[in-house]
């Protein structure tokens, strides 16, 4: 039979996987096989009372150890400390950490960044700091996770109510949680994305984008790889500053790195409606549309396109005209269909370039009904088919061998004073079952067009 000891390893992993009602479990099981606990088996259980919100359950558990004769220590009472605080109940959580301190256990890094964390949390942050330097001076050195809590907090609070004595007195909460930064690399701790993210973010709502890319910069050559948290502040930045063409820069990199979100796009769309025109605007995000689906990245197209509707800088008919000629060439006639629904949804009216492309995408893949339903619909929506878009539909029914529909439409053609073009005169000598009369008809047309002839 496994001891606690070999099982331990089992039900902390258990723990880690947030399976807090599979260790509970597995722990009856092994009280009734009659495998006695020790204090880090109860050390987990009670974790995961507290992670449940059962923390009456945990302090009964840590009467248990007692009671039992085992001796609790600081990993069981930085649970119950942790516990306290999820609760929000942050007083307690302090009460404790001083009872166990007077009682003489030695509190750990972990200990002291459960109770940094839960002060902060409760707005506490001055306190925070005052319990950070006690850890200093009690020998225990804080970790990337105390001062991450600390600089949050300090960006995020503006009501600090003093300067902090840290590494010198300083103004502002900017310049204190860039102190903090550097007593992290003087005690070389290595700050991790996080603590970067969080001064960059601060310093960008503050208008200190210089600043803010020199941080970016720093933490380069610091090994850090920048991610879209740490961009995105400094594109609003950037936007704020009305210095678009910078914005623009950043999120172009960003893109070439695969990482801008639909978050980046909106603020890039409402970073160029606060500082130029509508019109202006739109050519421009339109243009930026137009070489995504140049280079085949048609979904961030549509992220934009979609962030763009959600704005007040919404997208033109010529915006959705460029996004579905990508979206025929790759052959996603289903989303086609959608994105050209979504004009109409805007209130837009689709021209005739719209509905040729359409057209042209169905006809090649065969979707005859589909491109016929399109053609029909121009003129209930008041755009009538020129040439073109006869011809398209005309070859589209003669590539299928659908001559009646064919002839039907060419007579309509000619009768509208179009002409056809030399791939519809081609295909119909190709094909060899037409009307002599129609061909000639057509070539008369051809030779005396009434209306633009598009080829």
């Amino acid at each position: 039979m496994p001891s606690i000891v070999q099982l331990g390893p089992f039900l902390s992993a258990l723990m880690r996987m947030k399976q807090y009602h599979s260790v509970l479990s597995l722990s009856t099981e092994i009280e009734y096989l009659g495998i006695s606990h020790n204090v880090h088996s109860l050390s987990i259980l009670i974790n995961c009372f507290c992670r449940l919100h059962h923390l009456d359950f945990g302090f009964s558990l840590l009467g248990k150890i007692l009671k039992i004769g085992l001796e609790p220590n600081i990993v069981t009472f930085n649970t119950l400390i942790n516990g306290l605080c999820i609760e929000g109940k942050i007083n307690r959580a302090v009460d404790l950490f001083n009872h166990i301190v007077e009682r003489g256990y030695q509190p750990d890094v972990h200990t002291y960044s459960v109770i940094v964390n839960g002060l902060c949390k409760c707005g506490n942050t001055n306190v925070a700091i005052e319990v950070l330097k006690e850890m200093v001076e009690r020998g225990c050195e804080p970790n990337a996770v105390t001062y991450n809590t600390i600089i949050d907090s300090l960006c995020k609070n503006e009501l600090v109510a003093e300067a902090l004595d840290i590494l010198s007195q300083m103004r502002s909460k900017q310049n204190q949680a860039l102190a903090l930064l550097k007593e992290m690399v003087r005690h070389n701790i290595s700050p991790v994305i996080v603590t970067f993210n969080i001064l960059i973010d601060s310093l960008c709502k503050e208008g200190m984008i210089s600043k803010a890319q020199s941080m970016i910069n720093t933490m380069i050559q610091r090994g850090v790889e920048p991610d879209v948290f740490t961009y995105n502040p400094l594109i609003d930045g950037y936007c704020m500053l009305s210095q678009m063409d910078e914005a623009r820069k950043i999120f172009g990199l960003m893109v070439r790195h695969g990482i801008a979100n639909v978050f980046s796009y909106n603020i890039l769309i409402n970073g160029y409606w606060l500082v130029g025109s509508r019109e202006a605007d739109v050519i421009t995000l339109s243009t930026m549309i137009h070489g995504l689906c140049k280079h085949g990245d048609i979904d961030e197209a549509l992220v934009i396109v979609k962030a763009m509707e959600k704005s007040r800088l919404k997208p033109s008919c010529v915006t959705y005209t460029i996004l579905i000629d990508a979206i025929c060439q790759a052959g996603w006639f289903y989303d086609a269909k959608k994105i050209f629904s979504r004009l109409f949804e805007n209130g837009l009216q689709p021209n005739v370039c719209t509905y040729s492309i359409l057209l042209k995408g169905f006809c090649k893949e065969g979707l005859l009904d589909e491109a016929y339903t399109v053609f029909r619909g121009m003129e209930e929506g008041e755009c009538l088919p020129n040439d073109y878009c006869y011809n398209v539909i005309i070859q589209g029914f003669l590539r299928h061998e659908n001559m009646s529909k064919a002839l039907q439409l060419i007579d309509e053609m000619v009768d509208k004073g179009f002409s056809a073009d030399v791939t519809t005169i081609e295909l119909l000598t190709h094909l060899g079952r037409y009307n002599n009369l129609i061909l000639r008809k057509l070539r008369n047309q051809s030779e005396n067009p009434k209306g633009v002839n598009v080829k």
